[in-house]
């Protein structure tokens, strides 16, 4: 599998092969891995099961992914969806996995890596160092071996939508503003997520 182009469809010059999306990831990450390799095959996959394209369809996109390691730069990058375009949302629950959404047709894939993906690339190139062997395996398996595909239905909220445009209001406590929905009414008061409870991090 080298291109993105499913029969049927026409796309723009936009669209790229795994190989030219490989030297793009590089750039972006900083260096290639396995991880890279896997994660721009995952949303070559998911992209292309919803027939869209990443460049000219951008505003119809948004992309969950599930891990923050090297897997999520190669979704982003292929998948055109970036955090502060509010099209890619993370969620924390450790999987090589990510839906794709249609904002349009309201169709969404999820695809994740399966476990059985390192086996098939240990059993395909066993000589090489494992590093070597994934990143080369990874670009030759057939899709079916390295991913699983679920065809699901992802409720994406109004103030999750790139886009929106909703009041701004201020934290009881700290005073600081909240966009996009994010407060926490307690005891008659509107909080900030960090005033509620939810902090991350302590004041020193």
């Amino acid at each position: 599998m080298n291109t993105l182009r499913p029969e049927g469809l026409s796309y723009n010059a936009s669209v790229k092969t795994l190989a030219e999306y490989l030297e793009l990831a590089a750039v972006a990450h900083g260096h290639i891995c396995a991880g890279q390799v896997l994660g721009v095959r995952l949303a070559m996959l998911g992209i292309r099961e919803l027939g869209l394209d990443p460049i000219a369809d951008r505003k119809r996109i948004v992309t969950y992914v599930e891990i923050d390691r090297c897997v999520t730069d190669a979704v982003a990058l292929v998948a055109n969806c970036r955090l502060g375009k509010r099209a890619l949302k993370f969620r924390d629950w450790g999987k090589v996995a990510a839906t794709f959404c249609d904002l349009q047709s309201g169709r969404a894939v999820r695809i994740a890596a399966r476990e059985s993906s390192k086996q098939a690339a240990k059993d395909l190139y066993p000589h090489l160092p494992k590093e070597e062997g994934q990143q080369k395996a990874y670009a030759q398996l057939p899709d079916d071996v390295l991913f699983s595909k679920e065809w699901v239905k992802v409720e994406i909220h109004s103030e999750d939508l790139p886009g929106f445009k909703g009041p701004r209001v201020v934290c009881a406590e700290c005073g600081e503003g909240i966009n996009f929905k994010r407060e926490v009414e307690q005891n008659g008061r509107t909080l900030c997520r960090s005033c509620a409870g939810e902090r991350y991090y302590t004041p020193r």
